[in-house]
Parts: C-alpha cells; sequence; structure tokens
C-alpha cells in the first residue's frame, strides 16, 4: 500500500470517464478538472490505470463524470475493472436520468453501487439547480437500483442556502422509505465563487439537530465523516469539506481525470500527472508505476 508524505495511505480511486453531462447544475465542480477538451480514456486505457492501482492495494474505485452513463460502454468498463485481481468493489455517481435504462446490465457487469444526485424533491427547484425537468426519471432510477440490489444507494444532497434547506425532513422521509442512505453534502469550492457565496452553508446545525435524532453515531475512517443512524430508522451520512483540516487529514483517495491525468487533490490543478499520455507511447507498467508513485508524493492536504 502507497503512503503520502503525510502519512495518509491511499486506498481508494475515483475516475473519471467523461467531462460530458445532460445537466447544467449551477454549482458543479467538475471533479476538480478546469477543461473538458482532452480526449477521453478508452475502457482499456481505464482498465490498464486501474491495474496499476490495485497493484498498489488500491481496492476500491468510483466511477464519475461528468455523468458516466453517457458513456454507452459504462457496462464494459465496469466490467473489465471488477474482474482486475485486487478490486474488492467498483462503484459509480450519477444524475440518474438514465439509470432506470442502465441498472440491471450495471449489477450484471460487477457494479455494487451507485450514487445518486437529488437536491430536491420539488420538480421546479429540480428544474432551477439542473436546469433539466427529469425528476420524475431521477426517482425512477433510484427505484430500479434498489430494486436489483444496487445497494446500498446513496443519495447525494447538496444542501444549498434559501433554495433546499427546508427539505432535509422530506428527503430523510423519501430516504428512510425506499430504503437509501442519505448524503448531505456542503457545498464545495476551490475559491470562493458568487455561487458560493450565495449558496453555501455551513454544516454545523444540520449535524446538530440529526445528533438529536440519532440513536448511533458512527465515524467513518474516510475523511472522518460522521454518520447519524436514526431513531426512527434511515441513515444520514454529513460531508463537509470546506476548510476542514480533519477531512483531509483523513482523506484516502486519488482522482484520474477523464482524459487520464492523475489528480492527488479535488481542489488543484498544478501537481497533476499524466498518466495516459505515456501509456499511449507504449510505457511499460514499471513506468506507469513510477508515474503513480509520483502523484502521491505529491499528495498533501489543502486544508491545513
Amino acid at each position: 500500500m502507497l503512503t503520502d508524505p503525510c502519512g495518509r495511505p491511499v486506498e481508494s480511486i475515483r475516475i473519471s470517464v467523461t467531462q460530458r453531462c445532460n445537466f447544467r447544475c449551477f454549482y458543479c465542480h467538475r471533479e476538480g478538472e478546469v477543461s473538458n477538451r482532452g480526449k477521453e480514456m478508452t475502457p482499456e486505457e481505464i482498465q490498464r490505470i486501474m491495474e496499476i492501482a490495485a497493484s498498489f492495494s488500491i481496492g476500491k474505485v468510483k466511477l464519475t463524470g461528468g455523468e458516466p452513463l453517457l458513456r454507452k460502454d459504462i457496462p464494459d468498463i465496469v466490467r473489465r475493472i471488477k474482474f482486475i485481481q485486487g478490486v474488492k468493489e467498483v462503484s459509480l455517481t450519477t444524475n440518474g436520468i438514465f439509470l432506470s435504462d442502465y441498472a440491471e446490465r450495471l449489477k450484471d457487469a460487477g457494479l455494487a453501487r451507485v450514487n445518486v444526485s437529488l437536491d430536491t424533491l420539488k420538480p421546479q427547484k429540480f428544474k432551477l439547480i439542473t436546469g433539466v425537468d427529469a425528476l420524475g426519471n431521477v426517482i425512477s432510477g433510484i427505484q430500479a437500483a434498489v430494486k436489483v440490489g444496487l445497494c446500498p444507494v446513496k443519495v447525494n444532497m447538496v444542501l444549498l442556502k434559501d433554495l433546499n434547506e427546508d427539505e432535509i425532513g422530506d428527503m430523510i422521509k423519501f430516504t428512510r422509505e425506499n430504503s437509501l442512505v442519505l448524503q448531505i453534502i456542503e457545498l464545495e469550492s476551490p475559491v470562493e465563487t458568487e455561487a458560493y457565496r450565495k449558496y453555501h452553508v455551513e454544516l454545523g446545525g444540520v449535524e446538530e439537530v440529526l445528533k438529536n435524532m440519532a440513536e448511533k453515531v458512527v465515524v467513518r475512517r474516510m475523511h472522518h465523516r460522521r454518520k447519524y443512524f436514526l431513531r426512527e430508522g434511515g441513515e444520514v451520512e454529513v460531508v463537509n469539506p470546506m476548510h476542514n483540516t480533519e477531512f483531509c487529514q483523513y482523506c484516502n483517495r486519488i482522482r484520474v481525470t477523464s482524459d487520464g491525468k492523475l489528480k492527488p487533490c479535488l481542489f488543484r490543478n498544478d501537481n497533476l500527472i499524466d498518466f495516459v499520455g505515456p501509456m499511449r507511447k507504449g510505457a511499460s507498467n514499471d513506468q506507469l508505476k513510477e508515474l503513480f508513485i509520483e502523484a502521491v508524493r505529491r499528495r498533501e492536504p489543502f486544508f491545513t
């Protein structure tokens, strides 16, 4: 297992398979990518990246975007990764609009679970946030994922000031009734944009309310996130990365951009390493492993 200079083991990898998306969420950070002009990686290239990662005992992989289900070959990508020696779990994040069509195929390919972005249960607000009138499609996708056993299905709710703060109770009820896990996520931004200043909410107050509702609180190893098991049923996890030294201190993740660059930190773009470029020029596995090791060497907490 690789450990960075701050003593943090790297145990998971987050691979962006595309920057294309059919939603236009105004707060989207695009997995920290500053442009989408690079050529998307092929399934074979993604497989080889994961083979190198798995050789360092990185066994958990999450496929992200953009919207991963815009790639017609996404079941093939999942299948290629799933059967790599050392891979323990393949999961995926999605906006859910095509999940009804793909859920069974993804499960058959070896996908373990999904995270679905859903910030509101109100159609007008949904369209305001995403630019698309597709709330019904997303809910159908969530239900399809539960039906085929892509569990736990996690619902990612980015909390937005004066927009969906009043829906936490409704979202808890929805996730409880549909056997889902709710993740309440702090709005993220490496710099304070206009949208960040307008919509950012501190999650301390939310955590106090959840603590009073919970029969048990568990601190997860990754990022030291807290998960609340509610007395009336349901699970809620809180993700608060902004200005959070503890979150960074316990980060065990490395990222790959959609055009094949190793990205040590979500919030930085000045320390990336081109991985797929040398691969396309015939780099050996040993040379690629050295690039991976160098990317881990460049990892350091963003908030210290």
